[in-house]
């Protein structure tokens, strides 16, 4: 059996910073990921490459979407060796200040004063910059905003992109000082969700695992954890199979003094469950699966009449908007003959206000239009002629994910949760897709999901809330699972309030936070015991930081 100081499972956003920075610390790493490695040419060239773009092990598909069809909610999410990285939008936002105030986690300490550092850390290790150009798709929204009175609102994007003087320019990496390897500048190919062929996207690739492979950190594709078990001197058994195998699964155990879960909000919950009901971590808090957040999305679109006009060109998400407080829209693009997602659009349908089926309302819609069908269905253009609408609200509305009996066997899904109920369509963002379709002459629409009351969401987070205890949250202030020393969550599941903007910054911010608070190996560790009053905790600089010496001071770690 191979052993490791720290094993992390999962190697989006909070496993790519987990590795490095523990890496830094003089731990010795594993990195456990179900998805695949690839290297910037193997990334899918359109998403109706489906062997490379869809992750679904079971149709021997081995991309970086995986699609996951849950009771109230339809989940994208991110597969691979960059995790969530791989096929996100490039899109990071710091959140407004009522998430740092939601009630479920704002008694602890302050949130906003103390995350600030790991925010601006985390801004410079994935090299955010505001989307320096205007996309066609800018010009609609911009008027749309001026229509609806929220003009002041519209900004460009802070994107996680290497721009250059001159698009598909080979440049010296700048993180490195000039020292690195040369990387091509971006090209406004709109490719960034199918996977930046060109390298341009400062996806964890190319700086967090990077580097922490460099210090030393081991990463195993293709590895799918199936339990987590405690060993009687301390430390866990972690036993893994080959990803798809199907005759020879291949199956392998390591061992760790130190295990952390970040498969992203879906894959930690599903996988905590399955332990705790199964009796590998029996004592894991019954608040497990508890404030899961949608971020309250939709997935809308717009598909223009038209035929000479191009909305794929410009980074995936480039601009947005405030409709209201709480209410934020970005246009959404995917590179040409990106189409395959395309087949999910429908006839934008409300929910009828006399509580009359929304399905039988939507086929009364696809009626009345019933000469934009074709249009709206076809999915050649559909990347050129669609202007996406990603619609977020930081509200407090939530679902609860358990697992529940099936003839084969145990399947994670959900109920509604506490706060609102998880809301099943935006209003204001129906409105916004009638303004723009409106300015573009096009068809406003939805997912053939939405008519059955289930919407779609890029972003799952929460589940794993944090607590000051057992009956509170199922990890404490510092990300230690309640009741299981040398056990940690840190990713997108400790996450238990809608942002209302893209997540991935503050999933990187909280990693940076929760592993800038360990001990270097063999030091005392500053953070109280399990079980003991939050107090803050100053961070400890690494013993052998890995940033390079070539690089520009403000990459190194903030102590």
């Amino acid at each position: 059996m191979t052993h490791y100081d720290v094993l992390v499972v999962g190697s989006g956003f909070g496993g790519s910073v987990t590795a490095l920075r523990l890496a830094e610390k003089g731990y010795r790493v594993g990195v456990l990921e179900a998805g695949r490695r690839f290297a910037d040419h193997e990334l899918p060239t359109t998403s109706w490459k489906v062997r490379d773009y869809v992750f679904n092990p079971a149709l021997g598909c081995y991309g970086l979407l995986r699609m996951t069809l849950l009771k109230d909610v339809l989940v994208l999410t991110g597969a691979g060796v960059g995790g969530g990285s791989l096929v996100y939008a490039n899109t990071l936002y710091e959140p407004p200040p009522a998430f740092f105030d939601d009630p479920h986690w704002a008694g602890i300490t302050d949130w906003a004063d103390e995350l600030a550092p790991y925010y601006d850390q985390a801004r410079r290790m994935l090299g955010v910059t505001p989307y320096p150009r205007r996309s066609p798709a800018d010009l609609v929204m911009k008027a749309v905003a001026q229509d609806l009175g929220v003009a002041d609102t519209f900004r460009p994007t802070p994107v996680g992109v290497l721009f250059g003087e001159r698009p598909g320019q080979r440049v010296a990496d700048p993180f490195f000082g000039g020292a690195g390897p040369e990387r091509t500048t971006c090209t406004d190919c709109g490719a960034c969700m199918t996977g930046c062929r060109v390298g341009a996207k400062n996806t964890t690739v190319k700086n967090y695992l990077h580097l922490a492979e460099a210090a030393g950190a081991v990463v195993h594709p293709m590895t799918t954890v199936t339990d987590v078990r405690p060993r009687p001197g301390g430390g866990y058994d972690v036993v893994t199979r080959r990803t798809g195998g199907k005759v020879r699964r291949r199956r392998r155990t390591f061992t760790a003094d130190q295990v952390v879960l970040a498969a992203a909000s879906l894959g930690t919950q599903r996988l905590l469950h399955r332990l705790r009901d199964g009796g590998s971590l029996p004592r894991i808090s019954p608040r497990l699966g508890e404030l899961t957040r949608t971020n309250s999305e939709a997935i809308l679109g717009v598909r223009a009449r038209g035929e000479e006009v191009d909305y794929s060109r410009g980074v995936a998400i480039t601009s947005s908007l405030h409709v209201d407080e709480h209410t934020h829209v970005e246009p959404v693009r995917y590179g040409r003959g990106s189409n395959l997602l395309g087949l999910l659009m429908a006839t934008l349908t409300d929910v009828p206000v006399d509580g009359r089926n929304r399905a039988l309302a939507g086929l009364r819609e696809m009626w009345h239009r019933r000469r934009d069908l074709p249009r709206l269905h076809d999915p050649r253009g559909w990347s050129e002629q669609t202007i996406v609408l990603l619609v977020m609200q930081s509200l407090d509305n939530s679902l609860t994910t358990y697992l529940r009996r099936r003839p084969w066997g145990r399947t994670l899904t959900t109920r509604q949760g506490t706060g609102a109920a998880n809301p099943v369509w935006i209003p204001q963002g129906h409105e916004v897709a009638r303004k723009v379709a409106e300015e573009v002459d096009g068809i406003p629409g939805g997912t053939w999901a939405d008519l059955v009351n289930i919407p779609a969401t890029g972003h799952l987070i929460g589940g794993c809330p944090i607590g000051e205890s057992a009956q509170t949250g199922v990890v404490d202030p510092y990300h230690r699972v309640h009741g299981y020393d040398g056990l940690h969550v840190i990713d997108g599941s400790t996450v238990a309030a809608n942002l209302g903007v893209n997540p991935s910054l503050t999933i990187t911010a909280m990693a940076e936070r929760a592993v800038a608070l360990w001990p270097n190996k063999g030091e005392a560790d500053p953070r109280p015991g399990p079980g003991s009053s939050y107090r803050r905790v100053e961070a400890v600089a690494p013993i052998r930081p890995a940033v390079p010496d070539g690089a520009p001071a403000a990459y190194r770690v903030t102590s």
